[in-house]
């Protein structure tokens, strides 16, 4: 869909796509390329931050807090990224955009606000966290366009993902307002050529809007 949109929407001026994710896979690319101790440390420090997210009732170590957080100060450098080809005029497709309505990455929110950082650290950072993606969230975009589907759908074309996780994010996504975005909610199991002709026609309407 990002692809399809930016190849007809090129017209329309300057463009450009920008994944808005944590980008756990990358970060962990990047370590484990350090000399030496990369490879254990990459998989030592990931696999921690995506245990913590899956046992919600545990209590993180310092080490994993400090991960969760570094995702999140990641995804903040990369909306900063974005402000600033706005600013030059550039028209922004993003996937994974932020919200700071329920926590938890994946519904693209808050890391250490979905587990239990019950430390002083843990406390400190969660709060420093949350105010980086109530000020992410405060920049409206100008179109949310939401793939709605059922999980065993998602599942079924995504069998690496475990339904679990795709089940609390079809229960929790749907409902997020994005600051009150205007939001395109389109059927993902609808055939593909009529859901992109109405996200292409909504996006230039939206960008016609002052």
């Amino acid at each position: 869909m990002s692809e399809d949109l930016i190849t007809h929407l090129h017209n329309e001026g300057p463009i450009q796509w920008l994944y808005l994710g944590q980008s756990s896979g990358n970060i962990a690319q990047w370590i484990r390329s350090l000399p030496v101790i990369g490879p254990a440390l990459g998989r030592y420090l990931v696999g921690k931050a995506n245990r913590a997210h899956n046992k919600k009732t545990t209590t993180p170590d310092t080490a994993t807090t400090l991960v969760i957080y570094i995702l999140s100060l990641w995804r903040t450098h990369k909306f900063r990224r974005m402000l600033r080809l706005n600013r030059r005029g550039v028209l922004v497709i993003t996937d994974r955009y932020p919200q700071a309505e329920v926590p938890g990455f994946h519904f693209d929110g808050a890391g250490l606000g979905a587990v239990n950082a019950e430390s002083w650290l843990g406390r400190k950072l969660a709060a420093r966290e949350q105010r980086l993606y109530q000020w992410m969230a405060s920049h409206v975009p100008a179109l949310v366009i939401r793939l709605n589907i059922d999980a065993d759908t998602a599942h079924m074309r995504k069998p690496d993902h475990k339904l679990s996780m795709l089940r609390d994010k079809v229960s929790v996504i749907p409902n997020l307002r994005f600051n009150g975005a205007r939001i395109l909610d389109l059927d993902g199991r609808d055939p593909y050529e009529q859901v992109l002709d109405t996200a292409l026609s909504t996006a230039r309407a939206a960008l016609k809007t002052p």
